[in-house]
């Protein structure tokens, strides 16, 4: 009867207990799934004051689920390129659209496309970069036209379809004078020719030492964006391209990678710190989001239906270090986008098969709309006055 009686106490225990403890792992859930926390410490990043709170590192904080996003939908957005549309290309999850950066320290502010539109009236913004780079504006773009009454009053200025080839997009807001710009130069300095008696295998150079020809057509411009890194690999220019470094007349068949990116933004630098004024020019480089390949040889691209856990060693990247480096010595001011943390935990955000052409997967560029939002989200908390 003692024994029956114990039964009978601990019961309600046990039930209170076991309710808990599944309540717990309930709450644990929603926090894994719909928070996740980059570690980032790199004080040479700019600090951003929301007013309030103080000044925070905008670069440290975390992914929040949140409902109202995404800003914007690209099959209503004509500058958005239909290979990076990934619902219209059959995406059935939508989930990754839907997560927003909330530094730990402070809130950015929503991007307030009529805001934007009303601070650079009769101004020109301009874009340079590869296509991680392109990416940046077309959603920059793309957030834009949420501003707008008249769609039909913004227009690319020489009706070009936007595609990855074309050198120069130019996207004009008539209603406001603005234009926005995107200048292709994948490795900012210039194309050169062989040298002779080079080797069979040298196809083409790279001049370290001499920024890209089209670079007079940067300078007049009140913001400047500037991104390079997801062509500067062995494989990319050695094997594929058969391009190589020079420096002057000299051909250097072994220098490493990392070495000639840094002498190529040594180059950059040294004509930022000539060429631009900085009295009326804002500049800014946003670092290198690596992308999110797997497998023996790096092959496989596999896209999560949420962010990752792990970072898997993608939250640090010898590219962005060297930028990082290469800023923090120039004698002008230059703010530093530093997405590469943030974005190594995005592993769903990526295209994979979702695009214009399924039967070759990509692991490196990001649907639109998705996470290059929060780099324009970033650039706008650094424009307000």
């Amino acid at each position: 009867m003692e024994k029956m009686s114990k039964l009978m106490f601990n019961g309600p225990i046990a039930c209170a207990s076991l309710t808990y403890f599944l309540l717990a792992m309930a709450l644990g859930y929603l926090c894994l799934f719909h928070s996740f926390r980059p570690g980032i410490h790199i004080s040479e990043i700019p600090k951003y004051s929301d007013g309030s709170n103080g000044t925070c590192n905008v670069f440290e904080g975390s992914w929040m689920y949140d409902e109202s996003y995404p800003l914007y939908d690209s099959s209503k957005c004509p500058f958005a390129e239909r290979g990076w549309n990934c619902w219209a290309n059959g995406r059935k999850d939508k989930g990754y659209a839907k997560y927003r950066w909330k530094p730990n320290n402070c809130d950015l502010p929503r991007f307030n496309a009529l805001a934007m539109l009303e601070m650079f009236r009769g101004k020109r913004i301009v874009f340079v970069g590869d296509s991680l780079g392109r990416a940046q504006w077309e959603s920059f773009v793309c957030l834009l036209m949420t501003g707008v009454e008249d769609k039909k009053s913004v227009y690319e200025v020489n009706g070009n379809k936007i595609t990855k080839t074309i050198r120069f997009l130019g996207v004009r807001f008539s209603s406001f004078n603005l234009s926005v710009d995107f200048y292709r130069s994948v490795f900012l300095v210039q194309h050169g020719s062989v040298p002779s008696h080079s080797p069979d295998w040298v196809r083409k150079t790279l001049r370290l030492d001499e920024l890209d020809d089209i670079s007079n057509e940067w300078v007049d411009s009140d913001i400047l964006i500037f991104n390079s890194g997801g062509w500067w690999t062995e494989s990319r220019l050695f094997r594929e391209m058969g391009c190589f470094f020079q420096v002057g007349d000299t051909l250097d068949v072994g220098m490493p990678v990392t070495t000639g990116y840094r002498k190529a933004l040594d180059t950059w630098a040294s004509w930022a710190e000539t060429a631009i004024n900085t009295s009326r020019t804002r500049v800014f480089v946003k670092t290198f989001e690596g992308g999110h390949w797997s497998g023996e040889n790096g092959g496989s691209c596999k896209v999560t239906q949420r962010p990752s856990l792990d970072t898997n060693g993608r939250d640090r990247n010898e590219v962005s270090d060297i930028m990082i480096q290469v800023v923090g010595k120039m004698k002008i001011p230059v703010t530093i986008l530093h997405v590469t943390s943030m974005s190594a935990f995005r592993s769903d955000g990526h295209v994979g098969r979702w695009s214009d052409n399924p039967s070759v997967p990509d692991c490196s560029h990001w649907c639109l709309p998705g996470v290059p939002e929060t780099w324009n989200q970033l650039l706008f908390s650094f424009l307000l006055p």
